[in-house]
């Protein structure tokens, strides 16, 4: 196991090289000048010229791709040029808003999606296999965008029972200690500060959560139906044992690898922040803060999110890959 983590962690390095490469060469191709985008149109050339230089704007682009590889290399991500931030400090602002969305969203596309696929194979080619497909992928195919507009519209709008935006209605009731503000509300007894988070989270995750639920109930409903094909699980029901051992403990365990595969990598993709739903709700997590440094040519916020970004996407899936030994004992790494 050990030789294995060390190869994986090993292969990772060209992975992130590569991705810094991509990240850097991508912002530098979009057109036009980030001095004047920071200045203005109305900056005069003097000004550009002495805001490119203290940038290092002018030099080649292989002397500012060694410059950020150098400057990463000591952990230091740079300075947001808009804000004047650290990155690492907006990191630790930030992620722990778009953890908390991601881990709420795919909980719920779990708790609804693997139950939906057992559902649908246990009833296979019946009407309500056919309807929950169909919803799965009318899950997949509505865009995030519109879904949510749709939400805020009728629960925060029309009914006004939730909030249409925001982490907190009042931030002075959290009193941080994770940055999780349910996991704080709870830790410091506070029903009102929980309620508060709880309602703000309950749109953004429900949109953010139709995809991965979706993309779960189709793998598990296919993972199970093959399973409850194979010849132990007609063994078992002609000892009669009970339907519902037959499915949980038997064959449930047995398809859970695809579905580990699947949500580890939409886990991943959630980490990595949803820019649609962090924007339409207002929620101060990566992918909202990713996209407002893309629009100002804020390099250092841009390089350093994607960068971290792509670091959790990969130890998510490392952490999926060593889990399949813990599900399925006849996995062993090498």
């Amino acid at each position: 196991m050990w030789i294995y983590l060390v190869k994986r962690l090993l292969g990772l390095v060209p992975v992130l090289l590569g991705m810094t490469l991509l990240v850097f060469l991508f912002l530098r191709l979009i057109p036009g000048d980030p001095a004047v985008v920071l200045l203005g149109e109305a900056a005069t050339p003097e000004q550009i010229a002495a805001l490119r230089e203290q940038l290092g704007l002018n030099r080649p682009l292989y002397v500012q791709y060694f410059a950020f590889l150098e400057h990463l290399l000591r952990l230091d991500l740079g300075t947001s040029v808009i804000s004047g931030i650290p990155i690492i400090e907006e990191l630790k602002n930030r992620y722990p808003a778009t953890f908390e969305l991601a881990i709420v969203a795919m909980a719920i596309a779990l708790l609804a999606g693997i139950p939906a696929g057992i559902l649908a194979a246990l009833h296979k080619n019946r009407w309500l296999d056919q309807s929950l497909m169909a919803g799965s992928l009318l899950g997949v195919s509505l865009p995030v965008y519109w879904l949510g507009l749709l939400l805020i519209y009728l629960f925060a709008v029309n009914l006004q029972w939730l909030p249409a935006g925001g982490r907190s209605t009042d931030t002075s009731l959290i009193q941080p200690l994770t940055g999780l503000y349910v996991v704080d509300s709870v830790l410091r007894l506070n029903p009102m500060a929980l309620a508060d988070a709880l309602s703000h989270l309950c749109l953004p995750a429900l949109t953010l959560s139709t995809i991965p639920l979706a993309i779960v109930a189709r793998i598990t409903r296919s993972a199970m139906v093959e399973t409850l094909s194979q010849d132990y699980i007609r063994t078992a029901r002609a000892k009669g044992v009970p339907a519902f051992w037959v499915v949980g403990r038997h064959a449930l365990k047995n398809a859970l690898l695809p579905v580990v595969t699947i949500s580890g990598l939409q886990f991943g993709t959630l980490l990595g922040g949803a820019i649609l739903t962090e924007t339409i709700f207002a929620w101060p997590g990566i992918g909202s803060w990713i996209y407002e440094g893309i629009l100002a040519r804020d390099y250092p916020v841009v390089q350093g999110g994607i960068l971290f970004v792509a670091i959790a996407f990969v130890l998510i899936n490392l952490l999926v890959d060593i889990s399949y030994a813990l599900l399925d004992p006849r996995v062993q790494y090498r």
